[in-house]
């Protein structure tokens, strides 16, 4: 079961780790209304290397980027779900819009977004990763599953 830590807990945990030889990947998202297309982007991500970091927006970022009565299921619960799943050794929290500051704080040899960005070069941190020596990497199933969807389907009820 992976644990939900602060940035500097992450950070120590995975200095420690990286003295031990281990690679680490990081995805992150909102992860709002958990479905199988998150279950499949984080076991694809896992691959990428030894760890899998887990980076979610706070409540107040889901909000501002996805609008009002967002997110469904609050920041901490969210947190929960994630690292319960077996392809997740750790989760962070982060504040702001984008995990940039994360990235160039943490910096994981391989940063997985999804299948939706089309290619590496159209992640919105690409170059942040670029220039600190990570990759970029695009994993999962194609984008068929959506928590606006499934937030559509549920008030079509």
């Amino acid at each position: 079961m992976g644990q939900v830590l602060s940035w500097r807990e992450l950070q120590a945990r995975l200095d420690e780790k990286r003295r031990q030889g281990s690679t680490v990947a990081l995805a992150n998202g909102h992860f709002d209304l958990l479905h199988v297309g998150h279950l499949r982007y984080l076991q694809a991500a896992a691959e990428q290397a030894d760890l899998l970091v887990v980076a979610i927006n706070d409540d107040a970022s889901v909000a501002r980027l996805k609008g009002p009565g967002r997110p469904i299921v609050p920041m901490a619960e969210r947190a929960e779900l994630l690292a319960a799943l077996a392809p997740v050794d750790f989760v962070v929290v982060f504040e702001s819009d984008s995990p940039a500051d994360l990235l160039v704080s943490l910096k994981p040899h391989v940063h997985c977004k999804g299948t939706d960005y089309g290619a590496p070069e159209n992640v919105p941190e690409y170059e942040t990763v670029r220039k600190y020596g990570g990759r970029t990497v695009l994993v999962g199933d194609p984008k068929d599953h959506a928590t606006s969807d499934l937030i559509a389907k549920v008030k079509e009820l």
